[in-house]
């Protein structure tokens, strides 16, 4: 993260100590980002497909096929049958283009305010929950469509010291369970389970988020009681 979004992080985190405040551009910044990263818009019905341009993952985009000459079929930019150190390393370079593009839209949103109006909207049920402070809100909706986005978004957050370690195992346990669940659900078992869906395919969604809140809430529960020794100089 930049020099100058460290500096107004660290006094968006003095300002947490008292009563935070965040103007309408603020909350106008913040509903935006939830949008984008919410995947909500992800899937539209005909007519509105317009609606993808307000997406992240559809921003992203997905890279193209590369022609195999040997096999004389199509391939991605991955690649078939890599292994070792170079496979891991082109795997990761595939993660940049989502990972960068998400800094940096939180880089703008931040600077309208929206780390604000998360941390006085989400305090509220992410504190008595999680322990966690509002302005994780959006690393966590992140995660909800893109794991690395969400794990980009949470390191800038430990490095800018707004949170702390404790914090820190919570948040990645919330990520952890059911990561990117929207954009797998939507694309893969909506794709292709949809004619035998039993219940609304929002249920599940509920399901999958309320199992990721209990899942990080016991986490929390044994970093305070069983490994409670190892956080007590925070």
């Amino acid at each position: 993260m930049s020099e100058a979004k460290v500096e107004a992080s660290a006094a968006d985190a003095a300002q947490m100590h008292g009563k935070p405040k965040a103007g309408i551009g603020a909350y106008i910044a913040f509903i935006v980002a939830v949008i984008m990263f919410s995947g909500v818009f992800q899937k539209n019905p005909a007519g509105w497909e317009w609606l993808s341009a307000f997406d992240f993952s559809t921003l992203i985009g997905k890279f193209g096929s590369v022609a195999s000459m040997a096999a004389g079929k199509a391939t991605t930019f991955v690649g078939k049958g890599y292994m070792g150190a170079r496979g891991g390393f082109v795997f990761g370079l595939s993660l940049v283009p989502g990972v960068m593009f998400a800094l940096g839209l939180i880089e703008v949103l931040a600077h309208y305010g929206a780390l604000r109006a998360a941390q006085v909207l989400l305090t509220p049920l992410l504190k008595p929950i999680l322990g966690l402070p509002g302005l994780t809100g959006l690393a966590l909706i992140t995660d909800l469509q893109s794991t690395d986005a969400g794990a980009g978004l949470t390191k800038g957050l430990m490095d800018s010291g707004l949170i702390n370690q404790k914090q820190l195992v919570t948040m990645c346990a919330w990520q952890y369970a059911g990561a990117g669940c929207i954009s797998n659900f939507m694309t893969t078992v909506v794709g292709g389970l949809l004619t035998w869906f039993l219940v609304p395919i929002w249920v599940p969604m509920v399901v999958f988020l309320i199992l990721k809140f209990v899942g990080a809430f016991l986490v929390r529960m044994m970093l305070s009681t069983v490994y409670k020794k190892d956080f007590q100089n925070e």
